[in-house]
């Protein structure tokens, strides 16, 4: 039986071009590879979508395929007396004698071509044609960048969706990949919705920041007549038991006593990243001195090759009181 280019499309036989677009608009959306979790019957399916919107779109192609129906449409001959009188009871209207245009030969156009002219060529710069062994090939990077502007005259964006994306100071410091699930409704090729989960890879890069936002677009349930949602992560940071951040800069706090505020003292580190570094103190210490470590704080984003500086706090143990004896030392030695 011969492909049924209306049914794969959603439409009568009556389509208009402006119904027959609202359509392959609708089913693109929902069948595009880049959308899909198994990507080879999304293909397929977008495929069949393409080339029946490249016949019925096209005047002749569809005056021919009206007559002759699919295989007259591709072989360039009149089926056979059977086939003609099936494709009459569906709708067909068959000229046994001659092919309507017997110089016609149909050269399915490319399924990227098509989406790039229905969506815009120019609206992600990433719709340009494939050379994918010609026909429906589908290049699939980038292709389905973003539609908002495109999805449909006076189409509705779904307001975003946030969800919070923990990180230690450590993953902050060092960066680290995140793989996250996405559950979410989508439309089947009958229209009907169904639950789809999707892992999606998040790559926290050095130095991002609480607040940092990564976007996934129209992730988000798929609902008739709406552009589905962006899906955002915000980052937060996860408290850490040593460091507190400022910016770029990391702070510590450090207590020291007395004697050592006046004699001087070496303060032993553990970085964020596993050194040990060693600051010395040599000069005299008062309450709230602050000592700046360069290039030890976090790495700056824009250029992870940098960094802020490790602000150490120190604070001074006072002892809770001292004998005469002390007392008199302390008179004598300071005088």
């Amino acid at each position: 039986m011969g492909v049924d280019y209306y049914n794969i499309l959603k439409v009568n036989r009556n389509a208009t071009a402006d119904d027959l677009k609202k359509s392959y608009r609708r089913l693109a959306m929902i069948w595009h590879p880049d959308k899909n979790i198994n990507k080879q019957e999304a293909e397929a399916k977008f495929k069949q979508i393409s080339e029946a919107y490249d016949v019925l779109s096209d005047p002749q192609k569809r005056h021919i395929y009206d007559l002759c129906g699919e295989e007259g449409l591709k072989s360039g001959q009149v089926p056979n007396p059977t086939r003609a009188a099936r494709n009459r009871h569906q709708g067909f209207h068959h000229n046994h004698q001659q092919h309507p245009n017997p110089s016609f030969r149909f050269n399915p156009r490319n399924a990227n071509d098509i989406y790039a002219e229905i969506f815009g060529e120019n609206s992600n710069g990433n719709a340009s044609s494939s050379s994918n062994g010609g026909g429906n090939g589908i290049r699939r990077e980038g292709y389905f960048r973003s539609t908002t502007m495109n999805s449909g005259e006076g189409a509705r964006k779904a307001p975003p969706l946030e969800n919070v994306l923990v990180c230690g100071l450590e993953e902050l410091y060092g960066g680290v990949t995140r793989k996250m699930k996405i559950s979410r409704n989508v439309f089947d090729g009958h229209g009907h919705p169904h639950l789809v989960e999707e892992i999606v890879t998040i790559d926290v890069k050095p130095g991002w920041k609480k607040g940092t936002k990564i976007t996934f677009p129209e992730k988000g349930n798929e609902e008739p007549g709406i552009i589905p949602a962006d899906v955002i992560f915000v980052l937060d940071e996860r408290s850490h038991p040593v460091y507190t951040r400022d910016g770029n800069d990391l702070i510590v706090k450090q207590e020291i006593t007395l004697l050592e505020s006046l004699t001087g003292k070496t303060l032993e580190l553990t970085t964020l990243d596993g050194r040990n570094i060693s600051v010395p103190l040599t000069e005299i210490i008062k309450p709230g001195h602050e000592v700046v470590v360069p290039n030890e704080g976090m790495p700056i984003s824009k250029d992870p090759r940098k960094k802020g500086s490790l602000r150490i706090q120190i604070d001074v143990k006072y002892p809770k009181r001292f004998t005469e004896g002390q007392k008199y030392e302390l008179r004598r030695v300071l005088g």
